[in-house]
């Protein structure tokens, strides 16, 4: 069984999904990061693969690419750091990365390459859809790797349902039509469109992403979803903390009070 699903079915609620981008802070601390994250109790981890053109991504995680790649990570050198990751990382991992570089390292051969590596699921923001379903599934399928597709607050239902019989694993719950950046709390209109999806009793759980930096945010996500996706803020103590595990523990304090 995919190590998403399992982790699904081990634990319902108030799941912990962190976002890191590959070779950020150094090149080199790929695996260093992914080893913090699970000592400290993470669920999940998205390991963001670079692109100079991150449209999804806030300032914070937007500077985080700009050096990885200024550091010289590529998709290539990634899979050569994830090679043996599975030595000493047993929670789930997904890659997310935007359709360009995927496509330029050849679909087929990433998601090879991602099986290989024991990678769960793909996460690619910029992917319509459609596109997805034409050209895409059948390949992501044949190396048992999980889809996970994006909405928002101006996701249309019926969107919303495809999607949820067309992929696997989970459904990235966008908090709010914005870039990724931390917020202090939701508003009312954030709620309503989580008690709107929660209401549609849709097949797979959902983690909700965007805006999760504090206890009241991964509060209000986890009362309305099966837990939260977290990135600018990991990202932001990455770069402030003395160390990685530092910045793991940080993150977790952070949820707690």
């Amino acid at each position: 069984m995919n190590r998403i699903d399992q982790l699904f079915e081990q634990k319902k609620q108030n799941i912990l999904s962190v976002y890191f981008t590959a070779g950020y802070p150094k090149l080199n601390d790929t695996l260093p990061v992914l080893e913090a994250l699970q000592k400290n109790g993470i669920d999940l981890v998205e390991i963001g693969v670079s692109f100079s053109d991150p449209l999804a991504d806030g300032p914070v995680i937007q500077s985080s690419s700009t050096q990885a790649l200024r550091n010289g990570i590529s998709v290539k050198l990634l899979f050569e750091q994830l090679a043996n990751v599975r030595q000493t990382i047993s929670i789930p991992l997904v890659l997310m990365g935007y359709l360009n570089p995927i496509l330029q390292f050849g679909f087929e051969n990433y998601c090879r390459k991602a099986a290989e590596c024991g990678i769960d699921g793909l996460i690619i923001p910029d992917l319509p859809f459609a596109e997805y379903t034409k050209s895409y599934k059948s390949t992501t399928d044949k190396y048992g790797l999980h889809t996970i597709m994006l909405i928002t607050p101006e996701t249309s239902e019926e969107r919303i349902r495809m999607i949820d019989e067309n992929t696997s694993g989970f459904i990235y719950m966008v908090s709010s039509a914005s870039v990724t950046g931390a917020k202090q709390a939701f508003g009312e209109k954030n709620l309503e469109y989580f008690r709107r999806v929660n209401n549609m009793n849709l097949r797979h759980p959902r983690l909700i992403g965007f805006g999760i930096s504090n206890k009241a945010t991964f509060d209000a996500a986890c009362e309305n979803a099966s837990g939260a996706i977290i990135g600018s803020k990991f990202v932001s103590l990455l770069a402030s903390e003395k160390s990685i595990d530092e910045a793991a523990k940080k993150l977790v304090e952070a949820l707690q009070k």
